[in-house]
């Protein structure tokens, strides 16, 4: 046998040798994966089991049921929203949530119309008569007209403020101007020949001087003229000024939950400025109330000459039923329960009697019986006065 025949031999029986391991092999990966089978058979049956349950109560719970129940918290807005306080509640003028069930008792604006026409006239007459007080260019525009509780706008006022109480003769009551610290150190400055284009020098902490107070005062008795004016075309009312206040306090007008009136009015002078507030509560307007319930100038409240008219022709043309009375007797249940036919009912009258004409319980005239051919007849005396009460027989 030559060498290369034993060379093929001894690979031949490596060949063979490691086949068999293999196989061998083989049959421990076997044995290994039904050792594993019977393990995964066996906890099937335990963990993995209470394991799956777990798995599926914990998808339950996150699925959205259709009971609308949730565990979400409101945020801070939210609740702000619903309870309607607001930070731009001040000048909000639709409100909603717990605040608009409290002042559900105030009357709106709206139901005096009149209202917005007067302050119109006011802006216009006070652009004019600032200009003229200033000699400089006045812009004065409407904000806003509200209702309030009067106690509420006047914890709101920002300070430092003065505030002016007028007196409007003609309905004696009460208003109250509120002018800001922007607008009067605006009219000072103005006024005392402040150049232009600056912003007035503010000082902060100390109370208004005399000069100051008697330039707004000035001011303040401009606007009251200007309202006088305003509202003359509605009711003549003079205004005027009674007392200069710094604290809100010593300016109490009305009662703090009492309804009023808040009108904000903008006054810019180029790049100066401020605001004026004008309360006047709905007592004060009490005397006018029915003049600002008008929707335009001069309404007629249900006068209609066509329809009265109208409704006196169709009164005319009315058929009522007349009944002549010749007696009346007042008699018990038991009697009349008891009337059979042809029983005979004595009146007390005559064919004298006077018959009395009436139209339901109401007395017209008075008259006699008589005959006219055939049909009995009532000729008329007198007018009857008075209302008559009872039956006819």
């Amino acid at each position: 046998m030559s060498e290369e025949e034993l060379d093929d031999e001894a690979i031949a029986a490596a060949w063979e040798a490691e086949t068999e391991a293999e196989a061998g092999d083989g049959d421990d990966d076997e044995a290994l994966a039904a050792a594993w089978e019977a393990e995964t058979e066996g906890d099937g049956d335990g963990d993995d089991g209470e394991m799956a349950a777990e798995w599926a109560a914990m998808v339950d719970d996150d699925e959205p049921t259709d009971t609308g129940s949730s565990g979400r918290v409101l945020n801070q807005d939210e609740i702000d929203s619903l309870l309607g306080f607001d930070d731009d509640d001040a000048t909000q003028q639709d409100r909603s949530g717990i605040k608009a069930m409290i002042n559900s008792a105030l009357v709106s604006y709206e139901r005096l119309p009149m209202l917005e026409i007067v302050f119109d006239r006011l802006v216009r007459l006070m652009t004019t008569s600032l200009r003229n007080f200033t000699s400089d260019n006045v812009e004065v525009s409407l904000d806003n007209i509200t209702s309030v509780r009067f106690g509420d706008y006047l914890n709101s006022i920002p300070l430092p403020a003065i505030l002016a109480v007028h007196r409007a003769e003609e309905w004696d009551n009460y208003g109250l101007f509120t002018v800001d610290s922007n607008l009067i150190y605006s009219i000072v400055d103005v006024l005392l020949g402040g150049r232009r284009g600056t912003a007035a020098m503010r000082i902060e902490g100390r109370p208004y001087t005399t000069i100051e107070r008697s330039l707004v005062e000035r001011m303040v008795e401009v606007v009251l003229n200007d309202m006088s004016i305003a509202f003359e075309p509605l009711s003549p009312v003079t205004f005027k000024l009674d007392r200069m206040e710094t604290n809100p306090r010593f300016a109490a007008i009305a009662r703090p939950a009492n309804a009023a009136i808040l009108v904000r009015l903008r006054i810019d002078m180029e790049d100066r400025g401020g605001r004026i507030e004008l309360a006047l509560p709905y007592a004060t307007l009490e005397p006018i109330r029915e003049l600002l319930l008008q929707m335009f100038m001069g309404e007629k409240f249900g006068r209609d000459s066509i329809w009265e008219s109208h409704l006196a022709t169709e009164l005319w043309n009315t058929q009522i039923p007349i009944e002549a009375v010749l007696d009346e007797q007042a008699m018990s249940l038991r009697d009349v329960m008891n009337f059979e036919v042809g029983q005979t009912v004595m009146l007390n009258c005559t064919a004298d009697s006077v018959v009395k004409m009436r139209c339901g319980s109401i007395g017209l005239v008075d008259g006699k019986m008589g005959r006219i051919g055939t049909k009995i007849a009532v000729r008329i005396n007198s007018r009857m006065t008075g209302i008559t009460d009872g039956l006819s027989v």
